[in-house]
C-alpha cells in the first residue's frame, strides 16, 4: 500500500469503504468513478492505487475492510498534540499553559507499574528529586528501577575507579536517596573515570521511560534548581516505540559493557 490511502480524511475513507460494499464503486475503478467521491486532484492516484490492489487479487470487500481499518488504526493512535506535552522549568511564560518539569516528574515516578529507566548527568538535593521514585519503590516491591548516571573525578583526583566509584555509592546512598527506601540499580559509563582526560567521557543524557511506555527528555538534570527554577525545556511523549528502543540503547551498552554497575 503507498501513501495514497494515508493522505486521505477518515471521511474520505469511510465514504470509499461504503461506495465499495454497496456496489456504487464497480470495478475497474478509474478516476472518473472514483471523482464523485473524491476531489479530482487526488482521485487520480488513488484510483490507480485500489486499482492496483483489484489486480493484485483482492476483493471489493476486502478493500473496504482495509480501508475501514486504517480509519480504526487512527482512531487508536494518539494524535501529536495528545501523544506530546511541551515541559518547562523555570518563570512562567505570560499566556502560555505549559506543562512544570517538577510536577511531570512526580506523576511519572508516582504512577510507574513495571519499570522505571533514569538516565542523568547532574545530581542534587536529590532525595528530594527522587521521593516519589523511591515511595513508589517502597509501594511496588516488583518495581524494576535502573538509574544511568554521570560518576566523575575531581580535578587532580588519580584514586582508582574502584575508590571513586565506592565514594560516589557512599554520597548516593547517604546524601542523594531518601532514607529507609529500596535502593534502585544504578550503572556509570566506565570511561568517565579514564585517567587520560582525552579517553575521558561523561553520561549526560536526561531521560526518564516508565512502563516502556511514556518518555521525557529533557535539559534539566535531577537538581532542584533545574527541576524547579532554571529555564529549561523537555518533551513528555507517550510512544511505545520510542520507549523501547531507548531502553534497548541502554540495555545494549549494558551489554556490550560500556555501562558498568555502581550500586
Amino acid at each position: 500500500m503507498t501513501e495514497q490511502f494515508l493522505q486521505l480524511s477518515d471521511c474520505d475513507l469511510r465514504e470509499i469503504a461504503a461506495a465499495l460494499r454497496g456496489n456504487r464503486l464497480s470495478t475497474p475503478i478509474t478516476p472518473v468513478g472514483l471523482g464523485r467521491l473524491l476531489a479530482g486532484c487526488v482521485a487520480g492516484a488513488v484510483a490507480g492505487e485500489l486499482q492496483q490492489m483489484i489486480e493484485q487479487g483482492f476483493t471489493p470487500s476486502q478493500l473496504a475492510t482495509v480501508l475501514a481499518l486504517i480509519v480504526k488504526d487512527r482512531w487508536r493512535r494518539p494524535t501529536l498534540d495528545e501523544a506530546i506535552d511541551l515541559v518547562v522549568s523555570g518563570p512562567e511564560a505570560p499566556g502560555l499553559a505549559d506543562r512544570d518539569t517538577s510536577v511531570v516528574v512526580r506523576e511519572l515516578f508516582a504512577h510507574a507499574e513495571k519499570s522505571v529507566l533514569v538516565a542523568g548527568y547532574a545530581v542534587y538535593q536529590g532525595q528530594q528529586v527522587f521521593a516519589a521514585l523511591a515511595d513508589r519503590m517502597q509501594a511496588v516491591p516488583q518495581l524494576s528501577v535502573r538509574m544511568f548516571l554521570d560518576v566523575q573525578r575531581g580535578p587532580g583526583d588519580t584514586s582508582t575507579a574502584a575508590e571513586v566509584v565506592q565514594r560516589f555509592a557512599h554520597r548516593f546512598k547517604s546524601q542523594q536517596w531518601p532514607p529507609d527506601r529500596p535502593l534502585p540499580q544504578v550503572f556509570y559509563d566506565a570511561r568517565s573515570l579514564d585517567l587520560s582526560a582525552d579517553k575521558r567521557a561523561c553520561l549526560h543524557a536526561k531521560c526518564i521511560v516508565v512502563d516502556g511506555e511514556s518518555v521525557f527528555v529533557s535539559s534539566a538534570n535531577f537538581t532542584e534548581a533545574a527541576q524547579e527554577r532554571n529555564i529549561e525545556v523537555g518533551l513528555l511523549v507517550r510512544c511505545r516505540s520510542l520507549a523501547e528502543r531507548i531502553a534497548m540503547h541502554f540495555e545494549a551498552l549494558l551489554a556490550a559493557g560500556l555501562l558498568v554497575r555502581a550500586l
